[in-house]
């Protein structure tokens, strides 16, 4: 058997899908550990494609708060994450903000937006 063969391979994790955080294993092609199909489904994800929020802020000027905390509106793909933050750095806002204003749309193309978490205003 090929040695890229994900059936030669051991992954552990802890799902994050719910606060049971059940300890998966991925072994033998067989997924343990999982009290429910979330579960199993989240450590699918996590082999084939693994995805991660992002939080991290943008500045904002005219208002007494320097930066201006952001998340995506969905999860992206984890090898995008250093790309995805670094499209950030040119983004200027000013008051007012209110939560889940777009700051940035479609980011790298990925569909996802970075919105803004907090209100402000001016």
């Amino acid at each position: 058997m090929s040695t890229d063969c994900l059936c030669d391979k051991t992954y552990d994790s802890i799902c994050t899908v719910c606060p049971v955080s059940c300890h998966l294993v991925f072994r033998n092609g067989e997924i343990t550990g999982n009290m429910c199909e979330r579960g199993y489904t989240y450590m699918m994800d996590e082999i084939v494609s693994p995805k991660r929020n992002i939080s991290s802020t943008v500045k904002i000027n005219s208002s007494l708060h320097v930066r201006l905390p952001v998340k995506t509106s969905k999860a992206v793909d984890r090898d995008l994450l250093i790309d995805c933050t670094r499209q950030l750095d040119s983004i200027e806002v000013s008051a007012p903000i209110a939560i889940g204003d777009i700051v940035l749309e479609n980011v790298l193309g990925t569909g996802a937006n970075f919105v803004a978490t907090r209100s402000i205003l001016s």
